[in-house]
């Protein structure tokens, strides 16, 4: 069986070493996200890209980076994405990001 409803898309392309708090801030953001009951959060790692800089950063073996790209996503209500960018606005979790926002249609089978 298929649930059917619409939510947002919130996209923050962030720096493998970009921390707050001491830890690095995808795996901080991931918990914040469980521990304030969102809906879910993929992290993607990128294998090369740039940001404004233009300076490339690459899983290359040859020039191994320890800033790779990441790619946090994160789907939930617009309200619940609204609070969580309210939080950002009040801390300083996210200090130099890119965050792109769209709303989705959101398609779940399962009960879970």
């Amino acid at each position: 069986m298929q649930k059917e409803s619409t939510g947002i898309l919130l996209r923050i392309f962030v720096g493998e070493s970009d921390k707050y708090e001491g830890k690095n801030l995808y795996h901080y953001l991931t918990e914040y996200l469980r521990k304030n009951h969102y809906s879910g959060v993929t992290v993607l790692r990128g294998i090369i890209g740039f940001g404004k800089a233009s300076k490339i950063h690459s899983s290359d073996l040859l020039e191994l980076s320890s800033d790779l790209p990441i790619v946090i996503e994160i789907v939930d209500t617009e309200d619940k994405i609204l609070e969580l960018k309210k939080v950002f606005d009040k801390t300083n979790m996210i200090s130099s990001a890119l965050i792109t926002e769209e709303k989705v249609k959101i398609i779940q089978y399962g009960t879970k």
